[in-house]
């Protein structure tokens, strides 16, 4: 899915947290969304997730302004576990938008074992670890094999190897699936790892894209060029 907005803005009430010129996302890569807390991030990925209605400007899914509903799942820091058992939790999806239930089992297997959560399958969701609650709500985002998929920070607080765990399932859905990642982060190590563009945000606007490791090594925007050498951005 090629993503495309332009002029967007976002307000609660007097206070202007979006204001974005162009900018936009390509099909079958993935983005990381960085910049310094306050800076939009969240809120131009809800608004794209179509969680949260822009006051004003427009988001184009490949060419539509129609907001794309069965194509478009997104995973947030703490995810929300529906009550109920881990493997119940993935099937979800799939089972509101009527897929059989013999496929709604074949992509709950393969899921569960591609995460390692086999052996939590039975287990209530909401007793679960903070990693492997995001393990089961990427599972779940990923069932029914979105074009694209929208990350807020998703391995913010787990541990290293859960982390790695969730990069490489990541990297091998956007390889298989040709599924468009965009994901939040603050972690630039796990943008250079996981992602082949970038877009900087800075007070509601953003101010540099492009291809990720050029744009690391060499910003030409001075905002980001210190927030990439560690410099806090006021």
């Amino acid at each position: 899915m090629h993503v495309v907005f332009d002029s967007l803005k976002k307000e609660f009430g007097d206070k202007v947290v979006l204001d974005t010129g162009y900018g936009e996302i390509m099909h079958g890569r993935s983005t990381a969304i960085i910049g310094p807390n306050g800076a939009g991030k969240s809120t131009l990925l809800s608004v794209i997730a179509g969680i949260l209605p822009q006051t004003s400007g427009t988001v184009y899914y490949d060419g539509s302004i129609a907001f794309p509903q069965n194509d478009v799942s997104m995973v947030f820091q703490a995810p929300y576990m529906i009550s109920t058992t881990v493997e119940k939790n993935i099937i979800y999806p799939l089972k509101i938008r009527g897929v059989d239930k013999r496929e709604r089992e074949k992509r709950a297997e393969f899921l569960l074992a591609e995460l390692g959560l086999e052996k939590l399958r039975k287990q209530h969701a909401w007793k679960l670890s903070g990693g492997e609650k995001q393990k089961v709500a990427l599972a779940r985002a990923l069932s029914f094999r979105p074009k694209m998929l929208l990350l807020d920070e998703p391995t913010a607080n787990i541990d290293p190897y859960t982390t790695s765990e969730i990069e490489n399932m990541l990297d091998s859905t956007r390889a298989k699936e040709d599924t468009t990642v965009v994901i939040v982060t603050h972690n630039l190590a796990q943008a250079a790892r996981m992602c082949d563009r970038v877009i900087m945000m800075y007070a509601g606007n953003v101010i540099e894209s492009g291809e990720c490791m050029s744009m690391l090594k060499n910003p030409s925007d001075d905002k980001t060029r210190r927030f990439v050498e560690g410099e806090i951005l006021v």
